[in-house]
């Protein structure tokens, strides 16, 4: 029997978060909750299997918020900070559980991992130190538990970036391009989540209307949009204007699927 998913938004602000550092701007100052951001990261949770998709500078308030007691895996994009600092408070699960934290990245990201967390990777290790399993992965589909992990490889300009496609969800960050190949691969999901930084152009992210451009062309039953600055517009608002079947995500928002 096929089980049931779940998805929660654990971030969905960009890399400077919503409210931004020292901004005064009526979005950065809304009442609304919908409209504070933390940066961009996904819990994934099957009835047995419970997945992280990027440690974000926001990794340990994320967990105590989402009161996550245990992780079976990290799988990352790419090497950005603002997706990967916060790697460290992994710590906190190998003590309580007594075991290594399995890491999934591909070779870019793996080498910054392995640089900027050089001491959990040491020969001689300082106690107490992270204890890391990296696995560099490719485009070959990987598992955790009884989660199964379809690679997609985009564009952030230059760089490539993973996203995933897991049984019927497909979550891609950090991208201004799908080449037609790896578009091929979210064709069929019943979510798609995609980052929509704002309305105008950005050379490495897609603007709102591109990533709704790619969701019609996907045409799932539903579609979030992630990985947003503040220049994008009140949440309220902006949602309003979105086509049937398209919002945008919010900090907690929790999406199951059969």
């Amino acid at each position: 029997m096929k089980s049931s998913l779940s998805i929660e938004f654990l971030g969905t602000g960009t890399s400077s978060g919503v409210p931004m550092v020292a901004c005064k701007c009526a979005v950065c100052s809304s009442a609304d909750s919908n409209d504070k951001r933390l940066r961009s990261s996904v819990l994934i949770r099957s009835e047995h299997t419970t997945v992280v998709i990027d440690t974000t500078p926001d990794f340990r308030y994320q967990m105590l918020r989402s009161n996550v007691e245990k992780l079976d895996g990290v799988v990352f994009t790419h090497s950005h900070k603002d997706h990967i600092a916060g790697l460290d408070d992994v710590k906190g699960f190998n003590f309580i559980h007594n075991s290594s934290m399995p890491l999934y990245a591909n070779a870019e990201t793996a080498a910054a991992l392995k640089r900027d967390f050089y001491y959990a990777f040491a020969d001689t290790k300082y106690p107490g130190v992270p204890e890391l399993d990296l696995h560099i992965i490719d485009e070959d589909p990987f598992t955790i538990g009884d989660l199964h992990f379809q690679p997609i490889r985009v564009k952030h300009l230059h760089m490539d970036v993973t996203g995933y496609r897991i049984g019927d969800i497909t979550y891609i960050t950090d991208a201004n391009r799908i080449e037609e190949h790896e578009m091929t691969k979210l064709f069929g999901s019943k979510i798609l989540i995609l980052n929509a930084l704002r309305k105008q152009k950005h050379l490495s992210h897609f603007t709102l209307q591109e990533a709704v451009d790619v969701a019609q062309r996907v045409n799932p039953e539903r579609t979030f949009f992630t990985h947003i600055s503040h220049q994008l517009g009140f949440h309220a608002e902006v949602n309003q204007e979105l086509p049937a079947g398209m919002q945008l995500a919010y900090d907690g928002l929790v999406v199951h699927i059969d």
